[in-house]
């Protein structure tokens, strides 16, 4: 079967065309390929939420350190539910992360007012993140098993 969705919109990161003509999270391909938009940072960050409009919290950052607060990209419904809200951190790499928190200093034995931690946590993350899009970019990719 083929697509035709009358749309120019793409998913930011496998490239499908989507569409927002209707079946949003449907386990068809015209629910897979629906539009959706995902925030760069999440607004939680901010103490802000879409599931509690008008409600405000202590945010983690008051300020976004990477300049894109607000800001979102298009993605298909399959791309943003399913890969960017479900990252895979098996045993060893969260073994490894772990271990890159303590050896940061944003280890915790008891939860401390400040949220700085947990700021240092997110973005220490984002870079390991960074570093290895870098490192798999620049350099073939191991296959998994």
């Amino acid at each position: 079967m083929t697509q035709s969705y009358e749309t120019s919109e793409k998913c930011a990161l496998c490239g499908c065309h989507v569409h927002r003509a209707g079946e949003y999270a449907t386990p068809t391909l015209k629910g897979r390929s629906h539009a959706t938009e995902h925030h760069f940072i999440p607004e939680r960050f901010f103490g802000r939420s879409k599931n509690r409009r008008g409600t405000r919290r202590e945010g983690v950052f008051a300020v976004c350190p990477w300049g894109y607060e607000g800001k979102t990209a298009v993605y298909c419904y399959e791309c943003h539910e399913e890969l960017l809200h479900n990252p895979v951190l098996l045993p060893d790499d969260v073994a490894a992360l772990a271990k890159l928190i303590q050896q940061n200093g944003l280890s915790e034995i008891t939860k401390p007012e400040s949220r700085e931690k947990i700021a240092g946590r997110i973005a220490l993350f984002h870079d390991v993140i960074a570093a290895g899009l870098k490192g798999l970019t620049q350099g073939p990719r191991k296959t998994t098993k």
